[in-house]
């Protein structure tokens, strides 16, 4: 090898090792003991093969070794996930945020999850109820992972699974309630959901936190059934209100009759007081009122 392809080589040679040595120094920050000792074995043993290899050409494709391998051991998880850590096919660790330096070359493989909330849509699903009205009821889910490793190991795929069992849990639930529960008790069914789902989706691993019945759809014939109901039910309401006015009204002209029966004179003032109701009117009819009293003295004149 000429001398200005060699002195290039060693510049070359120990660039290559100082980038590999800040691998180290990061590995030993992230206290990855394994992930440390391979990169000083293998950082020891490649820097020994370039110094053999350096006067040659083949010392040009050899630092193709070090780009290849390095970047490809880290591993950077967000604040929001946790890394699970497989070696081999085994699970062996948890990565945490951050930086985080793997075995290469397939050794070891990382499965993020997501740790925030995740939102579930379970489509409408078409439920039967107890007194035997078929109705469509859709639902949202609210849930987190709380166990990573669970999340991953114990199930496949935790957010198909927790949709299909939303579907399940939520079609057995309303099938044993009667529609005015369900109408009427929404905010007790979500807790009743809430509660199962949460058991049944613990060994994945996974919290449900919330779940909310969003909407239900009625048939029309039901809808016209229970708006004729409805308006059967403000009709008989208002009928028991008008009769009870009446009956009110009854009472108090029961109670103004006794008044007027003890004074005579009373009524002459209320036959007086309503002439000047019916003046205040522009009225070309006025109906006079011809007192008891009036009848009874004709009757008397004119019976001999």
């Amino acid at each position: 090898m000429p001398s200005d392809l060699y002195a290039i080589a060693r510049v070359l040679l120990w660039i290559f090792t100082i980038w590999w040595a800040i691998w180290i120094i990061i590995a030993l920050f992230t206290r990855s003991l394994y992930t440390l000792l391979f990169l000083v074995l293998a950082g020891v043993a490649w820097f020994l093969g370039g110094l053999r290899l350096i006067d040659t050409y083949v010392f040009f494709p050899y630092l193709a070794i070090p780009i290849a391998l390095l970047p490809g051991m880290v591993k950077i998880v967000a604040e929001y996930q946790r890394g699970v850590l497989f070696r081999f096919g085994r699970q062996v660790g948890l990565l945490n945020p951050g930086i985080n330096l793997i075995f290469p070359l397939g050794i070891d493989q990382v499965r993020k999850i997501d740790l925030r909330t995740l939102t579930i849509d379970v489509p409408k699903q078409e439920i039967i109820t107890k007194d035997n009205v078929p109705v469509m009821v859709d639902a949202v889910v609210y849930f987190n992972v709380f166990d990573p490793v669970l999340a991953v190991i114990k199930v496949a795929d935790f957010m198909k699974s927790t949709t299909l069992l939303g579907q399940t849990i939520l079609r057995s639930v309303l099938g044993q309630h009667d529609l005015d529960d369900i109408l009427a008790k929404r905010g007790e069914l979500n807790s009743v959901l809430q509660k199962l789902l949460d058991e049944a989706t613990d060994p994945w691993g996974i919290k449900v936190t919330a779940v909310e019945i969003k909407a239900i759809e009625l048939p029309e014939t039901m809808k016209r059934a229970m708006a004729r109901q409805a308006e059967a039910e403000r009709e008989r309401r208002a009928k028991v209100i008008a009769a009870e006015g009446e009956f009110e009204a009854s009472e108090k002209l029961k109670a103004a009759a006794e008044v007027m029966a003890k004074e005579p004179l009373s009524i002459q003032l209320r036959y007086l007081q309503t002439l000047s109701e019916i003046a205040i009117e522009k009225n070309s009819t006025i109906i006079f009122p011809l007192p008891m009293e009036i009848l009874r003295f004709l009757k008397e004149t004119t019976v001999p």
